[in-house]
Formats: structure tokens, sequence, C-alpha cells
């Protein structure tokens, strides 16, 4: 398997799944997690394409989990950033552009923490489809 093989299977399916605000934002961190992925064929020695465990700690870049790759810099920092991200117009009204909490029990951190992960599953989905064709041929 190939990172391009990888990324046209992610094209896919994040081409198939609904075009709310929370889903697009979801695939533009897929795309951001499939870069830490290919950065990491490039500069490491680890073949991050062997299997799913590889995969997800190519993916995390070193942190041990969505919520520290999220709360440890990794991604967006800031909460506007996060917000226009992954809200609506009418949500980034609401919450008045990421200043605002975006619910009671979360900071904007954690929403993108959860954001990486469900972005993670479509990589790692992409990821399966891509060996399940190989295995076929």
């Amino acid at each position: 398997m190939t990172i391009e093989q990888l990324k046209k299977a992610l094209d896919e399916y994040n081409a198939s799944v609904r075009k709310s605000a929370w889903s697009k934002g979801v695939s533009e961190y897929s795309y951001e997690l499939l870069d830490n992925v290919s950065e990491c064929i490039k500069y490491s020695n680890m073949d991050a394409l062997a299997n799913t465990k590889l995969l997800k700690d190519a993916m995390l870049n070193g942190a041990d989990s969505w919520k520290q790759y999220s709360w440890g810099g990794c991604s967006f920092c800031y909460d506007e950033d996060i917000a226009k991200a992954l809200c609506s117009p009418s949500e980034l009204k609401k919450t008045r552009n990421g200043s605002r909490r975006p619910n009671a029990r979360e900071e904007w951190l954690d929403v993108q923490a959860r954001a990486l992960y469900q972005a993670s599953l479509r990589v790692i989905r992409a990821f399966n489809s891509v060996k399940a064709a190989e295995c076929k041929i």
C-alpha cells in the first residue's frame, strides 16, 4: 500500500459522507492526520502502513491520545480557529466565533480532540478498504 492509495480511499470516503460543517471539519482533520502519516514514512524507519496500530501511532505524532494531541498543540491552538473549522455560521454566532465555550462540559480543545478521533476513524476506514482490496487481488 502507498500513501497515494490511502489518500485516494480517504478522498472517496470523505466525498461520501454528509456535508455538515462538522463533517467538513472532520474531513480537513483527516487530511492533517494523513500528512502526519506521510511525514512519518518519509523521516523514520517505521512502516506506518503495515497495520492499524502503526498507522494510529503515526497519526498521533508522538501523543498518547487525541486529547493530548489537541491540548499539546499538535493541531489548532486557538478557540477561534477550532470553532471556524467545525461550526456552522449559526453556531459561530452563538459562540461568538469561539470566544464562548462550545458547551457546558467541554472546552474547544476537547471538541477538537473529538473531531480528531473521528478523523482518525476515517483514515483507518480508508486504510482497511485499501487492505481489503489488496487481499482480493
